[in-house]
């Protein structure tokens, strides 16, 4: 049998193929970029051979586990593992430990279909520490900028154009705000936490060690920022990205109106733009008691106009009403509080060019 690899900083740096052998509701739970689910059992079988384990022993289920997955099923399975194999002959294997699983999945392999195929040596859980543990040391030992500025201005532009931006809304898979949530989804917190890892990793072994990221707060949608990076952010030193309102109301509705629609139509065919209308009132109705009964309704009144006109003609200028209207009322004053509060942090301030330019300057600094 091959030796266990144990190099997990290799394993992330150059993408290896991996197979995850456990049971999908685990996969889904948490699992690496681009790694593949061919389980060894159904979450049915897995729970079976569990409730045997608890009430019979290890042996009694190891033997109903042989006799679940037996016949054309193992065939079928063992098959698939191969495919894998032969289409990855550089890649590796796994279970949640390291244990029973994919020492199995291993051993039919090679009885079966003569295939030699490596194993990762202490599974999932190894490789998951490793990584939670690589934010911890970034935290620990590189240095940080928070990227703030008004809702609008461009952040993640300017976070994408950056070789050591992290862009955590882009890897939560959501933008932030209440408006935020995208057509396809969110990752699980697990997966989510995993993508952040594996960039600081590979930006850290080019010798970045000077990060940008947005200043956000614990929550991105439904994903929680590590505590031990939340935590940072709260002394980090900060940069301060400006623009005018209507430069602003340009960005809001080309990210949150064209390309959003254009993303659920993409997702749901001919019901995507009854979904994007739905998705946008609903972000407007999840703030309604922040923005107070007068404001939300003459808001939502714009909103209903703008989506009309938008389905009737595909115009989308009438969204700028209600989008101007909801910065200067809400999310203005909010942020200048925010800025005022966090003023003592903040090392420069200006548009999208200057910002640039500093913080890329500021990179060469440190380097």
């Amino acid at each position: 049998m091959p030796v266990d690899i144990t190099d997990y900083r290799d394993i992330f740096l150059n993408d290896r193929p991996m197979m995850d052998t456990r049971a999908p509701i685990e996969f889904t739970k948490g699992a690496f970029p681009g790694v593949v689910n061919l389980p060894l059992m159904t979450d049915n079988e897995r729970q079976r051979v569990g409730t045997c384990y608890k009430q019979q022993g290890q042996q009694a289920a190891i033997v109903l586990g042989h006799q679940l997955v037996s016949g054309a099923i193992k065939a079928e399975r063992i098959q698939a593992w191969a495919d894998f194999a032969q289409a990855h002959p550089e890649g590796y294997l796994y279970c949640f430990r390291g244990g029973l699983r994919s020492q199995i999945v291993q051993q039919w392999l090679k009885d079966e279909a003569g295939i030699d195929y490596p194993r990762v040596g202490g599974g999932y859980k190894a490789m998951r520490t490793f990584l939670l543990d690589t934010l911890d040391q970034a935290v620990g030992q590189c240095d940080f900028v928070l990227l703030g500025g008004m809702t609008g201005t461009g952040k993640t532009d300017v976070l994408t154009r950056l070789n050591n931006g992290l862009d955590l809304e882009g890897h939560a898979n959501h933008r932030g705000s209440s408006f935020g949530k995208r057509a396809s989804g969110q990752p699980s917190n697990i997966d989510f936490e995993n993508r952040l890892a594996v960039d600081v990793l590979k930006k850290r072994a080019r010798g970045i060690e000077q990060f940008v990221l947005e200043d956000e707060s614990r929550m991105v949608g439904s994903c929680a920022l590590p505590l031990p990076l939340y935590q940072g952010m709260q002394r980090f030193a900060m940069v301060w990205l400006e623009d005018s309102v209507q430069g602003r109301v340009e960005r809001i509705l080309r990210d949150y109106v064209v390309d959003l629609c254009a993303e659920f139509v993409a997702v749901y065919g001919d019901q995507g733009f009854v979904q994007f209308s739905e998705r946008l009132l609903d972000s407007l109705n999840n703030i309604r008691k922040r923005l107070g009964g007068e404001r939300h309704q003459r808001l939502f009144g714009l909103m209903e106009a703008a989506l009309a006109e938008q389905a009737r003609s595909g115009a989308v200028d009438l969204h700028r009403d209600w989008i101007e209207g909801l910065l200067n009322e809400y999310y203005d004053p909010m942020y200048a509080f925010q800025r005022e509060k966090k003023g003592d942090r903040i090392e420069f301030a200006g548009e999208q060019a200057a910002v640039l330019e500093y913080l890329r300057e500021r990179s060469r600094r440190q380097a």
